[in-house]
């Protein structure tokens, strides 16, 4: 089995909007160093690689790093971040990735900086848990840069499906609202999802269904009705084939 990483926060989740004369000539890292940038430009530079700064760029520097930066003093930095301890599994090579969703990023450093600053014992480990949040940003910013904006129109249109699996949903009213053709959307579809948005869907109703069966006290007909489904026997044969039990095995 997997052992779960151990990261723990070492120091105060941390926002500095930089001087306008700032430049960073780090000593070497003792620990590791989360630094994600909120606003403004300038350069990083570690280990001879270099990586312009923006909204969204977010570094992980590991004991033994010694990054430098600068900025441009009209459009200064503004800086969220904090020092962590954490086997160097959890920091990804490179350094550094553009977290597309900055907006999540913001979130996730005004909570961490709010929940430390209450001052008890829940609001610091929420830090801790902002913190290994943003990790998993920068690691997945690494190993999945730029992805296009059809991929994460895909995205959203599954996660809807999932959210709401007894509308009505065609495949052209999907593929549009991802501005692509019914053949773009299903291949795209089909390459991050691994199944098609009909089996998708079918899917996701089913393990509503399940849910709505062993929870909320909800009959077959009431289910298979509520999931779009005007066959009872037909959801039935869906239910059983996904799940391997009838429905009425199921029904709490």
């Amino acid at each position: 089995m997997t052992q779960p990483l151990q990261i723990t926060r070492l120091s105060p989740p941390t926002f500095w909007r930089c001087e306008p004369s700032w430049s960073w000539e780090s000593p070497v890292q003792a620990d590791h160093l989360l630094w994600c940038v909120l606003d403004g430009r300038g350069h990083l530079e570690l280990d001879g690689a270099h990586q312009e700064l923006s909204p969204g760029v977010c570094a992980l520097f590991r004991p033994g790093d010694a990054p430098r930066a600068t900025h441009d003093p009209h459009r200064r930095l503004l800086v969220f971040g904090m020092h962590f301890e954490a086997p160097n599994a959890a920091v990804p090579e490179p350094r550094w990735g553009d977290v597309q969703d900055r907006e999540l990023l913001g979130v996730l450093a005004r909570t961490s900086d709010s929940a430390y600053r209450r001052g008890d014992a829940l609001g610091r480990r929420q830090a801790e848990l902002c913190l290994e949040q943003l990790i998993g940003l920068i690691w997945d910013a690494v190993h999945n840069p730029g992805r296009a904006v059809a991929d994460t129109a895909v995205d959203e249109i599954a996660r809807q499906l999932r959210q709401d699996p007894g509308r009505e949903w065609s495949v052209a009213e999907m593929a549009g609202s991802a501005a692509l053709s019914r053949a773009q959307f299903t291949r795209r579809f089909v390459a991050q999802l691994g199944m098609s948005p009909a089996q998708y869907l079918i899917q996701a109703r089913i393990d509503r269904a399940h849910q709505l069966l062993t929870e909320s006290g909800m009959t077959v007909g009431q289910t298979a009705t509520a999931l779009g489904y005007t066959d009872v026997p037909y959801f039935s044969r869906q239910y059983k084939q996904r799940t391997g039990r009838t429905p009425s095995q199921d029904k709490k």
